[in-house]
């Protein structure tokens, strides 16, 4: 078997490769192959995957790549440091990561390289590009190339939904009607897990405001205002998130009792357990769900916060995508890795192992049947980035998402959200 080269990069502590080449030999267990030789004349690139539960998938690829050819061999680097490499202009030659404010800085100081003529950019979803541009950009480049998407909504069980003679709710009425039918049953809800902070801030903040706020232009009119944020202009968190937060302060009331001290793996054992009957979760949840209760009938729909079914929509967040630095010596390699990477079948199967989303023009629907009910949505361009995102990690909006979740007045963390931001901005003038 030809294992995937690890290599010790300067800066990286013996521990940290010992612990990279660990995870290359778990990798490999699971396949067989005939030894191959590494050509004298490859060019030896570097590949830093930064999810570790998709490791193993990544080292199977990069065998079946060194199979396909042997101009370009593959060193998978999942323990070093971003920042420092690309400080010590050490950077990995192509990377997949999370979109999101951990490559912002990257993108918007040029260090990733312009990807605008490969034919793999050209096939993507056109309707996914400006979530990569909300996020991050540099004038004039496609910076990265989307790799997956996960599309997140209210997981609910078919089955309680059924006895209950329960339908889909589109409109805030029909899933207000929705709740009290299950609470005089006995029944709760929603499953929530407010001691995570995380899963509130995913889940009822994001939820909540993206079904009643146009995400991308507020987001936009926050930033144009910089350092004259204040509760009276165009656009603020307190003027703006106010009615979005009196919606979750409801949705909390249809919770769980023991909530505020369950986290994320207590909901997903509770709610293989029948718990509740609505989970607002991702669909990395389902596969955790399924490790208990296999035969669960699920099934997804976007929370209705409005009177309106038009305005259902669903959030989504860039899982994983493609780049190159201006940095790399190698582009050409790493090039060719990338367009390997983005094959349908290579690109496809990801998608369908990790509940994703696909991001080609040509992409197959998501195979699980749980997000069958995001599906429309998501082809619709019916869908947002979560605003608990959008919003710099120096500002820890999921704590104060929590506190409201817990019975806090929305108004008075929104100005502090609002002091927050203008703070933010006039350090970065």
């Amino acid at each position: 078997m030809l294992a995937v080269q690890t290599t010790r990069k300067p800066g990286l502590s013996r521990r940290s490769f010992l612990l990279g080449a660990g995870a290359v030999g778990a990798g490999f267990a699971l396949e067989g192959c005939a030894p191959a030789q590494s050509s004298t004349t490859a060019t030896e690139i570097t590949f830093y995957v930064s999810k570790p539960e998709v490791i193993g998938y990544f080292d199977r690829v990069i065998e079946q790549f060194h199979r396909s050819q042997d101009a370009v061999r593959v060193i998978r680097d999942s323990t070093s440091n971003m920042s420092a490499d690309f400080v010590r202009n050490q950077p990995p030659d192509l990377g997949c990561w999370n979109y999101n404010f951990s490559v912002a800085e990257f993108v918007k100081h040029g260090a990733l390289s312009d990807l605008s003529d490969m034919p793999e950019a050209k096939a993507i979803n056109p309707k996914l590009w400006p979530l990569l541009t909300q996020t991050a950009e540099y004038p004039g480049r496609t910076c990265a190339v989307p790799y997956s998407m996960m599309s997140a909504s209210v997981i609910y069980n078919k089955e309680i939904f059924a006895q209950h003679g329960l339908s889909v709710p589109t409109t805030w009425p029909q899933l207000v009607t929705v709740c009290k039918t299950l609470q005089n049953a006995g029944i709760a809800p929603f499953y929530n897990t407010i001691k995570d902070t995380w899963t509130v801030g995913q889940g009822m903040f994001d939820y909540s405001i993206g079904g009643m706020v146009d995400v991308p232009q507020f987001f936009s009119t926050l930033n144009s205002q910089g350092t004259s944020l204040n509760a009276g202009s165009a656009a603020s968190f307190e003027k703006n998130l106010k009615a979005p937060m009196d919606r979750m302060v409801e949705l909390a009331a249809f919770a769980n009792k023991d909530a505020a001290s369950r986290g994320y793996a207590d909901g997903n054992l509770a709610f293989s357990q029948g718990k509740g009957a609505m989970y607002m979760q991702g669909p990395w949840a389902l596969n955790e769900i399924a490790k208990t209760a296999p035969a669960m009938k699920l099934g997804t729909f976007p929370l209705p916060v409005t009177e309106d079914p038009a305005d259902l929509k669903v959030r989504v967040n860039v899982d994983l995508a493609l780049w190159i630095p201006e940095a790399s010596t190698k582009k050409d390699a790493a090039r060719r890795f990338l367009s390997f990477l983005m094959r349908p079948e290579i690109n496809d199967k990801y998608n369908a192992d990790n509940n994703g989303f696909g991001v080609r023009n040509d992409a197959p629907p998501a195979s699980s049947p749980a997000l069958a009910g995001m599906q429309k949505y998501y082809d619709d361009g019916a869908f947002y980035l979560g605003a608990s995102q959008l919003i710099p990690a120096s500002i820890p909006v999921s704590n104060y998402a929590q506190s409201i979740a817990l019975g806090a007045a929305p108004e008075a963390l929104l100005q502090t959200l609002d002091a927050d931001w203008a703070r933010l901005a006039l350090r970065n003038v």
